[in-house]
């Protein structure tokens, strides 16, 4: 207990006994009784893929809590991942879904159920390889921090380690070894939560739940569009951030770029010499020099990062050749020789800006991402790369399956057939969505276009492909895909907070369909209060600075490239 953070309240909860009485569906009995009767076994029967049924660890009536803060967080996030938000009285339910191979792992999820129901329930995606308890008491993607948190609008929140746990010492990739875990980290997981939190709702309300909606980013982008794919008639409102739905090729290119580096690293301040270079480029593109590439898609047209090459020896001022590959590496596609799931034969590269942005963990640009503090080892270290971390380890685990394989060995012909079954499992490709949109379901996919965990255009080119299959017409009737230049991974670097629990509940439920949107950027201490906003503009349109506040959505309007 010592390691978790300090928290220190902040506020009172008199808006969440606002918000939930004005919920519409009023629990049939008393909460205490009714939270511990969730005590008892579900079924398999009631989940719709085979189990050995699920156990109730415990569940707990916890009482109506104030908003607090991380003190000290591990990193320095987003404002909505600075805070404990204040929660309502609800039931607390923590469990196992027991795997139909004694050898697998069961599936651990938590199910909160407010005292007040809406009538709805939100899933949360989850992140990385998981194997972390997704608890559904944070605040979900791109939340606004001055938004009352999902329980105190009056869902029933919940998550899953997606069926197995990291322990010490463990690779994060080796559950993959055993056929049933890595089938419940694809797909089969979330599926299976789902439907035992739509049997704890039956017998917390004495009802299903009217509208269930998925939110997830990054690995639980992938889930929430695996979910439309797989899944159509689960879920009615999807939001995907930044989905890693190309996962195979996405490895590929990790592992890709960390065998440049063994030969041209890109020092951290080679790194800024980059980022510098592409702002002289391409800053202004948007009519305001500010730190933001905006028009990314014409900046990714003429930034040349060979002009950058030394004219003779190396200095801290120029790239070297093999840097300039690495550099060329990063932007340029993975070729496949064959076809992965749905026919896709490629990853695309990443694009350009915000490559210096600070941070550790999942936040900052390249040196967190892509090139590291130093050059990429067998096994990585803390000083490599995630995405040599992620996806070296991939490569041995999943493809491989050998712990001793050298990745930097591997090109994309490796482990051809192994390559297109895990294809199959993990890529959300699929861009046949008709199922989902004619029974009514919803999805928002959002991009970052400062994101070096994943390519933005990974997410891009999966949106082409559903309006080459569907038409334009009918993907807008259920589709949106919305870019937002500058920021990273997990929304810094440029505003990125939207209350999209707002916008998808509404297209759902009223049938308000979204238009262009306002992101934005806070103070990480109450009251949040607004520093920046700007235009979130739907594809393939950027924001363009026209006169006024620069600080302002107003100021700016949405344009073609």
């Amino acid at each position: 207990m010592s390691a978790l953070p300090r928290l220190a309240v902040l506020a009172a909860v008199p808006a969440v006994a606002l918000l939930l009485s004005a919920c519409a569906a009023t629990p049939p009995r008393d909460p205490a009784l009714a939270c511990a009767d969730l005590k008892r076994p579900i079924d398999a029967g009631a989940i719709g893929l085979q189990t050995r049924g699920a156990v109730i660890e415990s569940a707990t009536l916890t009482q109506p809590q104030a908003a607090a803060a991380i003190t000290n967080p591990p990193f320095a996030p987003t404002p909505p991942e600075m805070i404990v938000p204040a929660m309502p009285e609800h039931c607390r339910v923590i469990g196992a879904i027991a795997s139909v191979d004694p050898q697998a792992p069961p599936i651990r999820f938590q199910v909160n159920l407010p005292s007040q129901w809406n009538g709805h329930s939100l899933q949360y995606g989850g992140g990385g390889f998981n194997g972390v308890l997704i608890t559904g008491l944070t605040m979900p993607p791109a939340a606004r921090p001055d938004k009352p948190h999902p329980l105190a609008r009056g869902y029933v929140t919940y998550g899953t380690d997606s069926g197995h746990q990291n322990a010490p010492n463990v690779p994060l990739q080796a559950f993959a070894l055993n056929d049933e875990a890595l089938v419940n980290f694809s797909h089969a997981s979330y599926k299976k939560v789902r439907d035992v939190a739509v049997e704890l709702m039956k017998r917390r309300y004495g009802k299903a739940p009217e509208k269930l909606y998925f939110f997830g980013s990054s690995e639980g982008g992938r889930e929430g569009l695996t979910m439309a794919q797989r899944y159509p008639n689960d879920f009615d409102g999807i939001f995907s951030r930044v989905p890693v739905i190309n996962w195979v090729g996405l490895q590929a290119a990790g592992t890709r770029m960390g065998i440049a580096l063994t030969q041209g690293w890109i020092s951290p301040d080679k790194v800024k010499l980059v980022h510098d270079a592409v702002l002289a480029t391409c800053d202004d593109r948007d009519g305001l020099k500010d730190g933001i590439v905006s028009d990314h898609e014409g900046c990714k047209r003429i930034f040349d990062v060979s002009r950058l090459r030394c004219a003779g020896p190396s200095n801290p001022m120029c790239l070297t050749e093999a840097e300039i590959r690495s550099v060329q590496t990063l932007h340029s596609s993975v070729n496949f020789n064959f076809d992965l799931a749905n026919g896709v034969r490629s990853y695309p590269g990443f694009g350009t800006g915000g490559e210096a942005w600070a941070g550790t963990g999942p936040v900052g640009g390249w040196v967190s991402w892509q090139t590291g503090t130093a050059p990429p080892t067998v096994p990585a270290t803390n000083a490599s790369s995630r995405a040599w971390l992620y996806g070296s380890g991939a490569i041995q685990y999943f493809l491989a399956r050998d712990a001793n394989y050298d990745p930097r060995q591997y090109t994309p012909d490796s482990f051809r057939e192994r390559a297109q079954v895990i294809s199959g499992l993990m890529d959300s490709t699929n861009p046949d969505l008709s199922t989902f949109a004619n029974r009514g379901g919803k999805l928002v996919v959002a991009e970052q276009m400062a994101d070096y965990a994943q390519s933005p255009y990974a997410g891009i080119q999966y949106y082409q492909s559903v309006v080459q299959k569907m038409g334009q017409p009918v993907v807008d009737r259920f589709m949106r895909l919305y870019v937002t230049p500058g920021a990273d991974h997990v929304g810094t670097g440029a505003p990125s907070a939207v209350d999209m629990l707002e916008v998808v509940s509404d297209w759902v439920e009223k049938g308000r369909a979204p238009g262009n949107l306002v992101q934005s950027a806070h103070q990480s201490v109450p009251p949040f209060a607004i520093t920046m906003s700007r235009p979130m503009c739907r594809y393939p349109m950027f924001p363009r600075y026209r006169s006024g506040d620069v600080n302002a959505a107003a100021s700016f309007e949405c344009v073609m490239p």
